[in-house]
């Protein structure tokens, strides 16, 4: 709620309903398993609540998305029947469920700790913004999941061939996720302040599938007005 750029974002009206509302539709499209909205402040957990879904209160001090899914999921399974759970922001409200569904594919290897999505970069706009977060990974013999080696803000690798942009969706499994929280900040996560290399800098490994294209996230009005009218054709 306190979005310095769309100051709140999460109740943030889209054709009638607030944001989190299309987020939460989005999730139980993917039908992967149960879903709740991790959040901070009263108002979004009303919102969720009076159109029958699920919310968890938690600490508003939390230093990462990863920790609130932490917090969350200790509520909600303490007892830790859940063995996988998805990371999904709640400013992604076009993002179709088939997509959390793919995050899902490189736990199939049982030695990758978290899964998350990376799409083709296809302008140079996308390419050179230090917003875009570039995923330094090789989907060789057209295979459409492949380890990841490094994330960064900065156009890599080198030379010719794909650029891959990240996607901040993470499947993690359940041990990964508390040992990831558990872990100090790290030196390159500070230096690009990008949470996901913690994982790698601690010798976890992380995994993408490959999906056609980014969904935007909703971080300004004039991305909020695109959001408006995506979902008003739909």
């Amino acid at each position: 709620m306190a979005s310095t750029r769309l100051p709140g974002k999460p109740l943030a009206d889209i054709c009638g309903r607030a944001m989190i509302l299309h987020v939460l539709d989005r999730a139980l499209e993917a039908d992967i398993g149960p879903v709740a909205v991790a959040c901070s402040e009263q108002e979004v957990a009303d919102a969720v609540r009076s159109a029958g879904g699920v919310a968890v209160m938690t600490d508003p001090s939390l230093p990462s998305g990863s920790d609130r899914v932490h917090a969350a999921l200790s509520v909600l399974d303490p007892q830790g029947r859940h063995d996988v759970v998805v990371n999904f922001q709640g400013d992604l409200p076009t993002m179709p469920g088939v997509m959390l569904r793919a995050a899902l594919s490189p736990l199939s290897d049982p030695t990758v700790d978290i899964a998350t999505l990376v799409a083709p970069i296809t302008t140079d706009e996308e390419r050179h913004a230090p917003s875009v977060v570039k995923a330094v990974c090789a989907f060789d013999g057209g295979r459409a999941v492949a380890p990841a080696l490094y994330f960064s803000r900065a156009l890599v690798p080198w030379g010719e061939g794909p650029h891959w942009h990240h996607i901040g969706v993470y499947a993690y499994r359940r041990v990964a996720l508390a040992r990831y929280v558990s872990l100090p900040s790290s030196p390159l996560q500070m230096r690009e302040n990008l949470e996901q290399l913690r994982a790698l800098e601690a010798g976890m490994r992380i995994a993408c599938a490959r999906v056609e294209f980014a969904p935007f996230g909703v971080d300004t009005p004039a991305d909020l007005e695109r959001a408006r009218a995506e979902l008003g054709r739909k």
